[in-house]
């Protein structure tokens, strides 16, 4: 439990749209995989395997980080909810498995300020080594 909580409320702008994630807002404390922005963009995870066993072993790395929590889960798509410890700020993280260019797609984007200090893409970048593990 966070010593304060900063989460904001949940966006209502996010799920796959014709296998898209949503775009970024301006401010730079988003990346997503999908966003034609320069400043927003993140190469897309990917996997060893199979599809099927690459979300698997997606789902076993978020399950093993304590500030996550998996809010919507379908067979391609989840939406996960990071929590910092220290004040409670919430990043809304998406992954998107397409099977189509083997990769998932991520869109990851703090709910509060302007800036993340780098925290979202570095929880990106340590997800992507643990699935290259």
């Amino acid at each position: 439990m966070p010593l304060l909580s900063l989460s904001g409320n949940r966006p209502t702008n996010l799920g796959l749209q014709k296998g898209k994630l949503a775009p970024c807002p301006t401010t730079p404390n988003c990346l997503c995989s999908q966003d034609p922005d320069p400043g927003h963009q993140i190469a897309p995870l990917t996997y060893g395997g199979s599809a099927q066993e690459g979300w698997k072993k997606l789902k076993s790395i978020l399950a093993g980080i304590g500030s996550a929590e998996i809010v919507t889960e379908t067979k391609e798509y989840l939406y996960t909810e990071f929590t910092s410890k220290l004040l409670g700020f919430v990043d809304d993280v998406e992954f998107y498995l397409d099977a189509k260019n083997s990769v998932i797609q991520v869109r990851s984007a703090s709910r509060l300020g302007q800036s993340d200090l780098g925290a979202n893409r570095a929880r990106i970048e340590a997800i992507r080594q643990q699935l290259k593990a």
